[in-house]
């Protein structure tokens, strides 16, 4: 990314020499995220992030669609991202439809059949939830929508917020059947601030950002070059190294899901224990907010969350954790340990160490919602 920050400055979309260099940068970022994805190069749209790109997809279909219909089915645990589009689409005049999810955090692909309509135009499933970690079977959600599609003679569009998915599962368009993608950078290990849209070929879609008609008219704006650079190769780094490191994740994302139920009373996990991603465990403890949980972790040099860190300052129980029927006063007492592919066996050890006597110390205090 370097060199873009200052030797190669020129804008890609002028028309002089210094300007190319840029635009080769571009052009070959594209070509290398086309390879990960399986895509042609004029399929990928690259974003600010993975929100804009969640925006872009659910807006820009629902807009170019509008004509025919107003319905859009999704789930009750995708990201705020899909959610929060989807509630102002709403206000717009649109009908969505919020699949369940079960205890297990699964979307059944026949509850999503079932849910198609004649107004139907747009159906938004995530690939890996990103608080809880469970992987819904998108390929058999895109086969049965584009069967019920064509059977109705109806244009339907599959979009998946794959966020969570780079760098852990297949991304290949073909193999998935989706007609488009949402991913972020910083989620596998590139820059934050950029994005990737995948968007198939003949799909219809409204830019939802307008100006200068960059990235083919959809997507407006001088292209952020070193963001681009890094991302593209992040992105391929993340897919060549995929097997190898789920290989060296899973056993010890298993060691902390086991040693976590064995050592503290009361511990529920979160999401289906197979369906999910290599390195995600979710868990939920009796008797405590899971704030708290964090900051006694945070004290001893562990890394945590509660629930998506977009919405970490929230108060409110997860959406997420109440969709799979958790009251409200466990949800608030979750807690997320993400893996990374540096990870280390003795990592997990002293996290196994630290979290009973965590909860331990917290079961024995009263909670702050007793005293206020």
């Amino acid at each position: 990314m370097l060199p873009f920050f200052s030797e190669v400055f020129g804008n890609p979309n002028s028309p002089y020499a210094f300007a190319q260099e840029a635009r080769n940068a571009v052009d070959e970022a594209r070509e290398r995220v086309a390879g990960v994805l399986g895509s042609r190069t004029r399929e990928v749209v690259f974003t600010s992030g993975g929100t804009e790109s969640d925006n872009a997809a659910i807006k820009g279909v629902a807009s170019a669609l509008k004509p025919g219909g107003r319905h859009i089915i999704t789930t009750a645990i995708e990201h705020h991202a899909v959610i929060h589009s989807c509630e102002e689409l709403i206000e717009a005049g649109y009908e969505v439809t919020y699949l369940p999810v079960g205890s297990r955090g699964v979307v059944d692909p026949g509850a999503v059949e079932e849910a198609i309509r004649e107004d139907t135009t747009l159906v938004s499933v995530m690939y890996a939830n990103n608080e809880i970690g469970t992987v819904q079977d998108i390929a058999e959600i895109a086969r049965r929508t584009h069967g019920k599609a064509r059977a109705m003679g109806r244009d339907i569009v599959v979009h998946t917020d794959a966020v969570q998915a780079a760098g852990w599962l297949s991304l290949d368009v073909n193999e998935l059947g989706v007609d488009m993608m949402s991913l972020s950078a910083h989620k596998f290990h590139g820059p934050k601030g950029v994005g990737i849209l995948y968007i198939r070929r003949g799909t219809p879609f409204n830019p939802l950002i307008v100006g200068g008609g960059q990235e083919r008219q959809r997507r407006s704006g001088t292209e952020n070059v070193p963001g681009i650079v890094g991302a593209a190769v992040a992105l391929e780094l993340a897919e060549s190294q995929r097997e190898e490191s789920c290989e060296a994740i899973i056993p010890l994302r298993d060691m902390l899901i086991e040693g976590a139920l064995e050592r503290v009373p009361g511990a529920r996990l979160n999401g289906d224990r197979n369906q999910r991603l290599p390195n995600n465990a979710n868990f939920s403890f009796d008797g405590v907010e899971g704030e708290a949980v964090l900051l006694g972790l945070d004290f001893a040099g562990i890394c945590a969350s509660t629930q998506s860190a977009c919405s970490s300052a929230s108060i409110e129980p997860s959406h997420v954790l109440v969709a799979l029927g958790l009251d409200a006063d466990l949800a608030v007492g979750s807690l997320r340990l993400t893996l990374g592919s540096d990870t280390m066996e003795e990592e997990i050890r002293t996290t196994l160490d630290v979290l009973p006597g965590v909860i331990s110390r917290l079961r024995g205090m009263p909670s702050l919602s007793s005293t206020t």
